[in-house]
């Protein structure tokens, strides 16, 4: 703890009391550091609540509903209402009964939510690898007519229809240009048709995000694709709409006049109106539908909240977005907390307490409510604390411990303690504080509140290797091989990642800019050996975009037939070839015969199979002192490694060594 204390401000601390205090430690187990939240009416939430009394009413202890039981309510309810916890009697609209509801946002599918489905919980880490290349493969494929030859990916047999449905609907969330196929117990995946020709007449981001608002199906929201200027093409996707989905939504144009001859139209889709009554349903019909939330008590112990949200969502079909909590609870404790989930019953609930029990997550007091939780809707928290380690500051102090700790207790109760923020609230002993990222995002910074999110700490676990690779590299999936499964927050950004951008460019990365020269697409380089035909100039676009890595950039060797850059580079060439009194030169000598044409050079080079052997170090083993070094005269270095053509190993030890070799 005084380490703590030493690490929260450069400032001097500011304390109510002038007492000795004590050192001591916490958290040398999560069983020494006990949360339990206390709810908005004043309650633990380990304890029976009034809610609780009534749901035993409908369920017995096996969480079965009661045969023939009527739901009772005695007592003073207050600050509860009847509606917080009686069953409707009377039926709903079956739409919104059976509306599958991805996301709180409903008034646009532009705006759908983007938290991960842990598909890898529920197919197997095998089959969900299988899947991702199986849609990389689908998504990076050219665009063509026709796709009768494409493949099948089989992604299981799942003898519980809840748990065929989980997979569909997660694979359509997660890769809405995919569509899934059930044979008897079989669920099968291939690239959707209709997809591919809604994202030939939009970008693929919007054709995805209306995929996902037609799968949704959320009542009385609406679609609007990006403003469109061209009257033949709005009605080309009116016409895919409407051939495709005309049943289910309607579609029309709208203008928007922002100025003197700017007129900007675009296509809004809405679900149709119910063109019949919604079907009368019996009384068990009702009573089964309208528990669409269901409360319960969450004891974990050593995990994060959110890990424990993203296991139970696996194993229930639904996404993490579908629980909602009070507040975050410490990792390194034993805490019990309030939460509700939306679009499972209590007994589907209880039916799958035995699973999480394997991951050490214990659900109690099950039970319907009328609606989800909020952030900061608790009164607040009980915690049950061991301070290990007890000594006095002083080591030759004569004070008494007993003392020592009577005195300090009894002045917090009478004169309190600033409440500041504690250093979990920042993310204790990282390298980047929590709140350095929500300022980048607070100023739109995203790419940057992205690389503060990666910034690995010190060491070379799991954690920091994958956050590394992501800096280096860029690339989302596979730093997402990498990353821990109990990573949660990390592996569920490296998810959005890689279904939205693939590989990010983090503004200091190796990628190429605009104007630099690369290789042309599809071309593959040879060295020296280019001609200026298969020469690619990066647009603004493939820049952001990091179309391009370093890696691909080329350097134009002077001649009458090469590109230059068209960036800062280009006049450094034109500065220099003035220097030498060439900027008129036509690299031509006619009386020798002479032609210079020019060529292109990999501006990097990379040593390939390097491996490494130092020797004479004390302590070293005979075996270290024999050839190919010869006899030692001190510690060495043996290298081995190979090069392209045309590239020099004094370079590549310079970059290794500093200095000139």
């Amino acid at each position: 703890m005084e380490e703590e204390a030493k690490s929260d401000s450069d400032s001097e601390p500011c304390f109510m009391s002038d007492h000795e205090g004590f050192f001591g430690s916490i958290k040398n187990s999560t069983r020494d550091f006990a949360v339990t939240e206390i709810n908005i009416s004043g309650q633990l939430v380990t304890e029976t609540t009034l809610v609780d009394n009534v749901s035993s009413q409908l369920y017995d202890s096996s969480g079965q509903m009661c045969p023939g039981g009527e739901l009772k309510i005695e007592g003073n309810l207050t600050p509860l209402t009847t509606e917080d916890v009686k069953v409707k009697t009377d039926c709903i609209p079956e739409e919104l009964c059976c509306a599958a509801v991805e996301c709180h946002n409903v008034d646009t599918a532009a705006g759908e939510c983007e938290e991960a489905f842990d598909l890898e919980a529920v197919l197997g880490p095998a089959a969900n690898e299988a899947l991702e290349r199986f849609a990389t493969s689908v998504r990076d494929a050219p665009r063509r007519d026709s796709i009768a030859d494409r493949t099948e990916l089989f992604l299981g047999a799942f003898a519980e229809k809840h748990q065929r449905a989980s997979v569909h609907r997660a694979v359509r969330h997660l890769f809405p240009f995919l569509v899934t196929l059930t044979n008897k117990t079989e669920v099968l995946v291939k690239e959707d048709p209709d997809y591919r020709e809604l994202a030939s007449l939009v970008s693929e981001e919007e054709a995805e995000d209306f995929f996902r608002f037609i799968d949704a199906k959320v009542p009385n929201a609406s679609f609007t694709f990006a403003q469109d200027d061209s009257k033949e093409h709005r009605k080309a996707v009116h016409h895919f709409v409407s051939k495709r989905f005309g049943k289910l939504v309607e579609t029309k144009s709208f203008s928007d006049v922002s100025g003197p001859g700017l007129q900007k139209t675009a296509i809004t889709v809405r679900f149709r109106a119910r063109s019949k009554p919604a079907k009368k349903r019996t009384a068990a019909d009702c009573q089964e539908e309208s528990v669409i939330y269901t409360g319960f008590t969450l004891r974990k112990e050593n995990l994060e909240t959110l890990e424990a949200i993203s296991y139970m969502a696996a194993m229930l079909g639904v996404l993490p977005s579908d629980f909602t909590y009070a507040g975050i609870k410490d990792k390194r404790a034993l805490t019990h907390q309030s939460m509700v989930v939306k679009k499972i019953s209590p007994e589907r609930l209880l039916q799958r307490r035995p699973e999480f029990e394997k991951k050490g997550i214990q659900l109690s007091h099950v039970h319907p409510v009328s609606q989800p939780l909020h952030l900061g809707r608790l009164r607040g928290n009980r915690f049950q604390l061991v301070v290990r380690d007890l000594r006095p500051h002083t080591p030759d102090s004569t004070a008494d411990l007993p003392r020592l700790v009577q005195e300090a207790l009894d002045n917090v109760k009478v004169k309190g303690f600033v409440n500041l923020y504690g250093p979990q609230r920042f993310g204790a002993g990282q390298r980047v504080k929590t709140d350095q990222v929500g300022l980048a995002l607070l100023k739109e910074e995203m790419v940057e509140a992205v690389r503060l999110f990666f910034t690995p700490d010190e060491g070379d676990d799991l954690q920091n290797r994958a956050k590394k690779h992501f800096l280096q590299t860029g690339s989302a999936r596979e730093s997402l091989a990498l990353m821990p499964e109990q990573r949660v927050r990390e592996r569920l950004m490296l998810r959005a990642l890689h279904r939205r951008l693939p590989l990010l460019c983090l503004g200091h990365g190796p990628s190429a800019l605009r104007g630099d020269l690369v290789w042309a697409p599809g071309e593959r380089g040879q060295g020296e050996g280019q001609t200026p035909q298969q020469i690619h100039v990066v647009t603004a676009e493939e820049e952001a975009g990091c179309v391009f890595s370093l890696r691909q950039v080329v350097l134009p060797m002077p001649g009458n037939s090469v590109t230059y850059p068209e960036n800062a580079v280009g006049p450094w060439y034109r500065a220099r070839l003035e220097k030498d009194g060439l900027q008129s030169c036509r690299f031509r000598v006619t009386s020798l015969k002479l032609n210079v044409p020019g060529c292109y050079r990999p501006l990097l080079a990379f040593p390939r199979n390097l491996t490494h052997r130092l020797q004479g170090l004390p302590g070293g083993s005979p075996e270290e002192h024999e050839a190919p070094l010869g006899p030692p005269s001190g510690p060495s270095l043996a290298l081995l490694f190979d090069l392209d053509s045309s590239c020099y190993a004094t370079v590549c030890l310079r970059e290794v060594m500093k200095c000139d070799p």
